[in-house]
């Protein structure tokens, strides 16, 4: 590792970012220096101009890969090289809303229904029915559960934050069950152990890769023809408590949405929501004289 690359890594480590974006911060760092050819400390304003065009006009970045790319190079220029460039403010992510794949109820179920290991059925469940990311339902401890109150703790959501989310009672049923397949300490969901290992040993959770390929089979054996992922789930479960008449306020807590502009974007994809705008838009066609 360079004294460059180090340098950017102990800062990003200062700042408190997560692994996951320190490594996208470095990816983003080093395509640059591919592109310009050069050591990132001797690359100027201009060949920064010129990549952020390249990755507009000809490589036609999406909004996702524009927003990490922009935000590890400003984290390096302005915090590990001290320079700051007008560029860096100018260049902007290209603007889309891409509207996410949501499933029905039924299809949900037809789903879960394909996953074929115990684990990972139990798992996928518990991230559908509390709107889950992928990462805190692996990780979930035996602590986090409150069966009093029916929620759970969430103490490793992104960007750092905790929060509360209702445990529905088949959920917590279903957790206590597989809970005693294992009796681990610690985890709900304990990595698999090599054979004469119980898994209440086991010294590390479910791995995100093995839950990702899981639920991939199980919409290739559904028949569900959607392009579906584990974080699919989540969306879906957000789009039913609004179809349920769930505020978005309280949507926006469970998920643990910043802004509420972020859980606005259910509100576009549920039909239940579009409803009372229908009927009304058919009560005034129906008076409409043409």
């Amino acid at each position: 590792m360079t004294a460059l690359r180090q340098r950017m890594v102990e800062d990003m480590q200062l700042r408190g970012l997560s692994p996951k974006t320190q490594e996208g911060y470095l990816r983003a760092v080093r395509q640059l220096a591919e592109y310009c050819q050069k050591s990132p400390d001797k690359i100027d304003e201009e060949d920064l101009r010129q990549y952020f065009l390249y990755l507009s006009k000809e490589k036609k970045a999406s909004q996702s890969t524009w927003r990490v790319t922009l935000s590890g190079i400003k984290f390096f220029y302005e915090h590990t090289i001290r320079k700051d460039w007008p560029t860096l403010e100018l260049a902007r992510p290209p603007k889309e809303q891409k509207l996410p794949v949501v499933l029905s109820v039924g299809e949900v179920g037809r789903i879960l229904g394909r996953v074929r290991r115990h684990r990972y059925r139990a798992c996928l469940s518990t991230i559908y029915s509390c709107g889950l990311r992928v990462g805190e339902g692996v990780r979930l401890q035996v602590t986090d559960i409150n069966s009093d109150r029916l929620q759970i703790h969430l103490r490793q959501g992104k960007g750092g934050k905790e929060r509360y989310v209702p445990l529905p009672e088949r959920t917590l049923d279903m957790l206590r069950g597989y809970w005693i397949t294992h009796r681990h300490p610690t985890w709900i969901f304990p990595s698999p152990t090599r054979i004469g290992v119980p898994q209440s040993m086991a010294n590390k959770p479910l791995g995100v890769c093995g839950v990702q390929r899981a639920f991939r089979i199980a919409v290739q054996e559904s028949g569900v023809q959607k392009r579906a992922t584990v974080h699919t789930l989540r969306h879906s479960w957000a789009t039913h408590m609004l179809e349920a008449g769930v505020s978005l306020r309280v949507i926006q807590g469970c998920l643990g949405h910043s802004s509420l502009k972020t859980t606005t974007i259910y509100t576009h994809i549920t039909r239940k929501a579009e409803v009372p705008a229908t009927e009304a838009i058919n009560q005034v066609l129906d008076e409409l004289q043409w």
